[in-house]
This record gives C-alpha cells, structure tokens and sequence, in this order.
C-alpha cells in the first residue's frame, strides 16, 4: 500500500537534491517510478562495518515501496535484518552524445535515486505473496502455474523491502551542447540512440510438444523495446493490486 497516498512528489532534501544541472532533475512519483518500472535490474549501496558495497539485483515496486530478493547466505540481506539505511539506484542509457569538443561529449539517460530503511521480510505469509509477485510483476499471472515452492527454497531466499522515503529522477534527453563557437568546426557530431531491444524467444528443448507459448509473453514480443514491456507488466501487475 503507497504510505504516501494523496502526495504526488518526494520531499526535496540535501540527501536527494540535485547538486549540479538542477534543471535535469524532477521529485515527482510519475517520473521516479516510470524510470523505476523500465528497469529488470537496480543497485543496492549500503554500508557494512564502515566498508561501502553495491550490489546488482532484480527489483519490483508497489506503491511507493521497493523490494529485492537474494539467497539467505548474502552479506548484504544478514546485514539488514535489523534495518539499515540503503540507497537504491536505476540508470538507462538511452543516447550517445559526440560534440566538437571533449567537455561536451556526454550521454542521454533516465536515472532515479531511492533512499529507505531496507529490512527483510519475515512474515511467512507477506513473503510468500512476495515471492509470487516478483514473477507475476514481469509475467502476469505465471505464479499460478507453477509448482509451490519447496520448503528449502522459500528457506534459502530472503525478500527484502523499502519504503521509498526520499527520491529523485534526473535525464538529459536532448541533442548536441556543442558552444557556439564549436559550430563551424569540420567536425562531425550528433548522437547515436541506443535501445535494449527483446530478441526471439529460445525455447527450452525440455518443453515437451504441444505446449504453446502463454499469452502474457506477448508483452516480450521479438522487436520490442525491453522499456515497453516492462512498464506494460507493470500496469497488468498493479491491476491485480
């Protein structure tokens, strides 16, 4: 459930305010959980004994709460049982931006930053729904034709969640930033887009005759931009909700 039904931007803080290119950045929750729901994959920093870490994973949202999941075993998971601070970040490279001069190459892209208390999740019954939900959120509706999860896998996976606190989104989403006196130079400049586009499926050779691919794979049509995808699995995912 969003904690922070009825509001439509995160505070502003020194933790999340933009410290250069302010114009770059937004608080609001559409534009933070548009880049959040685009993204199969996020960074988890956090602090272990004075030693900073950042870790890969796969995330999902509801509301304005952020989960992931990992092996029991993990450093980071034991280390937030008892609730730790942690700053979850998503960044898509969307264009790459040559100029008439060194300083004003760069890059389009979509980032947010998310800051929260992440603690693991131990009630059997909302980590159980959790773990349904982290496939139904990129497959809408596979968690129902599964096999149940055996006792040591729901044992060996810990869930973790955040409610986001504190956020920001910042993009550059635009052409050249050459100076006007770069103009004439004979050089060539411009930007090369970039995509992360979803190939054929490669079906399983186990998957015995007959059994035809589910409709809600469709979403992951060959030629469709991985962006797409994911944020139309979520819109079917927060129908459910």
């Amino acid at each position: 459930m969003d904690k922070m039904a009825g509001q439509t931007t995160f505070p502003v803080t020194p933790r999340n305010r933009a410290k250069r290119l302010h114009e770059r950045a937004a608080y609001d929750h559409e534009a933070v959980y548009a880049i959040l729901d685009s993204s199969f994959l996020c960074h988890v920093s956090y602090v272990i004994d004075g030693q900073p870490y950042c870790t890969p994973t796969i995330h999902w949202r509801e509301g304005d709460w952020l989960y992931w999941h990992g092996s029991s075993a993990s450093r980071m998971l034991k280390s937030q049982r008892e609730g730790v601070r942690v700053c979850v970040t998503v960044a898509h490279l969307d264009g790459l931006v040559l100029a008439r001069s060194g300083f004003n190459h760069s890059a389009n892209y979509r980032s947010a930053m998310c800051f929260g208390t992440a603690a693991i999740i131990d009630d059997p019954q909302d980590k159980a729904r959790a773990l349904a939900t982290v496939v139904d959120r990129f497959y809408p509706g596979r968690s129902t034709e599964l096999r149940e999860n055996h006792g040591q896998e729901i044992k060996a996976t810990m869930v973790i969640g955040m409610r986001i606190e504190e956020a920001s989104a910042k993009t550059r989403a635009k052409g050249v930033g050459d100076d006007e006196e770069d103009m004439t130079t004979p050089l060539w400049a411009g930007v090369i887009p970039v995509r992360t586009v979803i190939g054929p499926a490669e079906i399983c050779p186990h998957v015995p005759p007959g059994v035809d691919e589910p409709d809600y794979l469709q979403i992951y049509s060959e030629g469709r931009t991985l962006d797409d995808a994911l944020r139309q699995a979520q819109s079917a995912y927060e129908e459910t909700l």
